[in-house]
């Protein structure tokens, strides 16, 4: 039996390694060519601490206190040289991958299909062959467009551990990706690079609000389709913001998310002041003071800039701070931003 552990690292590159049952996360690490901060290796350092962001583990009593205090092991703070997993984990690794001797990895997809939705955007279906492409729900990569020597970077819509990934992507007059998946042929192969990010999918532990501006839902799909594997105890509300109703794309599929998981459901809203949706405006103006629960919330915000800087400053003037804010700034045709963690 083994495990799987995903470093993810502060430059936002991840690193998927497996872990043999009673083997150390450090020790596996070593074992894949990935040399994770350390000195000591016996628990007395505390130069190999991470944070353990999802998963089951036990890290013994072999360690001291200097190394490793009570406080920091109930913050879910651990030592990869004591770390000995009992499930899948993720670990937010506080040094550059370069630092670790590892860096992104690369692989290829063909496309399958291309699926206009009007003038809004495109879904990109590609297919792997070999090795399906391991990531953490919310992630991006980067994909080469062929011929033009440049990347755009793209969330992925899919579940992780597909060989069918998906992506939503923009539809840019005279874009780049724009104007070659117009053309794009099935059987067309793609290279990417990734996955990268910081913004994904902590473990639930309480009530999460996601909040998506325009093809910002990617993510979030990719989100549900792993809650809907895992489950939640916790409510799971999604606030999808969009500029024209034209804009709302893939609404079906979240129906029936909502249909099948009886902790999720969602709201629309468009901002056009001409449309016949029910609600109209900005997200911000129809954010349920119960979606927020009071502060004791997780957040995921993934939009255009002048979206997550109206999030922000709303939390600011209606006094909530949410026990965690995750959020991903993006713009047509360049790369995603550095996430953010504004997490409590």
């Amino acid at each position: 039996m083994s495990y799987r552990i995903a470093l993810n690292f502060e430059d936002g590159i991840t690193r998927f390694i497996d872990c043999n049952a009673g083997e150390k996360v450090l020790d596996a690490a070593y074992r894949n060519k990935i040399n994770l901060p350390m000195d000591c290796s016996d628990g007395v350092c505390g130069t190999c601490k991470c944070r353990a962001e999802a998963g089951q583990y036990d890290l013994g009593d072999d360690y001291i206190d200097d190394a490793l205090t009570e406080d920091e092991a109930g913050a879910g703070l651990v030592l990869t040289c004591q770390m000995v997993p009992s499930s899948d984990c993720t670990l937010a690794v506080p040094v550059t991958s370069t630092a670790c001797k590892t860096g992104s990895t690369t692989f290829k997809a063909a496309v399958v299909d291309v699926v206009p939705h009007e003038d809004a955007a495109l879904e990109l279906k590609l297919e792997v062959t070999g090795d399906a492409p391991g990531f953490l729900p919310g992630q991006y990569v980067n994909i080469a467009v062929p011929g033009s020597g440049q990347t755009r970077s793209y969330s992925f819509s899919s579940k992780p551990g597909s060989h069918e990934p998906t992506f939503l992507i923009k539809r840019v007059p005279g874009g780049l990706m724009s104007g070659y998946l117009d053309s794009a042929s099935p059987g067309q192969v793609l290279d990417m690079t990734g996955p990268l990010g910081s913004f994904y999918l902590r473990e639930v532990k309480r009530p999460v609000l996601m909040l998506a501006g325009g093809t910002g839902l990617a993510p979030f799909l990719s989100m549900l389709a792993h809650l809907e594997s895992t489950g939640s105890d916790h409510p799971v509300y999604l606030m999808y913001g969009v500029t024209r109703g034209a804009d709302l794309v893939l609404v079906d599929v979240l129906r029936k998310f909502a249909e099948r998981l009886d902790f999720f459901s969602f709201d629309t809203c468009v901002v056009d002041p001409e449309s016949r949706h029910p609600k109209i405006g900005y997200v911000t103006q129809h954010l349920m003071p119960e979606a927020l629960h009071d502060g004791a919330v997780d957040v995921y915000l993934c939009g255009p800039p002048p979206m997550v800087d109206a999030v922000r400053n709303h939390f600011t003037d209606i006094k909530v701070s949410p026990a965690s804010f995750y959020y991903e700034k993006f713009t047509p045709n360049a790369p995603a931003s550095a996430p953010q963690d504004l997490a409590a």
